[in-house]
């Protein structure tokens, strides 16, 4: 009984470690994992972050196993004497410091140099974005390009993006794990990061940086296409016209948009009246695979339950509820999802 005792108490720290044991077997599985890196940004770093890990579990099993033994060897049985008592070995004290020198020294080295490499981004064939924190949702500026868009990052496959993080209001925290590590972004303050794509997808992230009630809704995308779409898709947001509406409906929504004071005084759509910088710039929403920040998928049901009730999906969000009709809201959503 003693025994099952001992083993029961052993059982919590076994099993703390079965979740790293998993992500680390199931990792192509879990589309925020930072073991399936898909850059070389990610790749450094998970690489480091692998070394760290490594060199903890085996410190672990070594210490854990020469405590067990002691502890099984050297047990207090009945009728023994006092233990002879000694004061201090020399040489095990030299041991015991020189081998953590040397397991800090293996582990600062590449992380030192790394760090260094990492912060000195390739200065060739470089996109900028300036990307800004808003509570809950995301706004991606391409500054050489005159693009503006929210939420879904889109990036060419291959090519160094250089983002600047700013924030309009609390601190926030821009992630992308299978791309790169996280990176403040705070009020007043411009930090900078860069990844490269290598493979076409949709990487996901989020803000990891607790910023108010709907924190664990704003979620982002990052949109690598291969070169030639990502080009097609600049010429499509450069070519800015009148939008002629595709059909009754449509015109009707376009109509109520620039109306509707709360849609066109918030967001912009380009080619309308409607120029709004408090809310997302909304010019190519019909082209996006979310809404409210990534949290539902982009589609007619759910835009249209998004219009009747913001709060419902996302307390704590700008946009009020507008009160809408169901036909001013079915005008609205076929309105939006024409905008590509």
């Amino acid at each position: 009984m003693v025994r099952s005792a001992k083993l029961k108490r052993h059982v919590p720290i076994v099993s703390s470690l079965l979740p790293l044991l998993y992500a680390s077997t199931v990792h192509a599985q879990v589309p925020q994992s930072v073991f399936a890196p898909a850059g070389p940004v990610a790749r450094t770093q998970g690489g480091l972050l692998s070394l760290t890990l490594y060199v903890a579990i085996g410190i672990f099993i070594v210490v854990g196993s020469i405590l067990f033994y002691t502890i099984i060897r050297f047990r207090a049985k009945p009728g023994d004497p006092i233990p002879k008592q000694i004061h201090g070995n020399t040489t095990l004290e030299v041991i015991w410091t020189v081998i953590p020198i040397i397991i800090l020294t293996v582990i600062a080295v590449p992380t030192v140099r790394h760090g260094f490499s990492l912060a000195s981004p390739p200065t060739d064939d470089v996109l900028e974005v300036r990307a800004i924190g808003h509570q809950w949702w995301w706004e991606f500026e391409y500054p050489e390009l005159g693009i503006v868009t929210a939420n879904e990052l889109r990036v060419p496959v291959g090519q160094v993006i250089y983002l600047t993080l700013e924030s309009k209001d609390v601190i926030h925290s821009f992630w992308v794990p299978r791309l790169a590590g996280k990176m403040d972004v705070v009020p007043n303050r411009v930090n900078a990061m860069w990844f490269v794509a290598e493979e076409a997808g949709i990487f996901y992230g989020q803000c990891a940086e607790f910023c108010g009630t709907s924190h664990a809704n704003m979620r982002l995308r990052v949109v690598a296409q291969p070169a030639d779409e990502f080009n097609a898709w600049v010429a499509g947001r450069q070519s800015v016209e009148a939008i002629v509406p595709a059909n009754d409906l449509v015109a009707r929504g376009k109509e109520l948009f620039e109306s509707t004071g709360t849609c066109f005084a918030c967001h912009t759509v380009d080619g309308t009246t409607a120029a709004g910088k408090v809310g997302p710039d909304l010019s190519d929403f019909g082209g996006r695979t979310t809404l409210a920040a990534g949290m539902l998928p982009n589609t007619p049901e759910n835009l249209a339950a998004w219009l009747r009730d913001p709060q419902a999906i996302k307390p704590g969000a700008l946009m009020p509820r507008l009160n809408l009709s169901e036909a001013d809201i079915e005008a609205l959503t076929a309105f939006l999802h024409s905008l590509m």
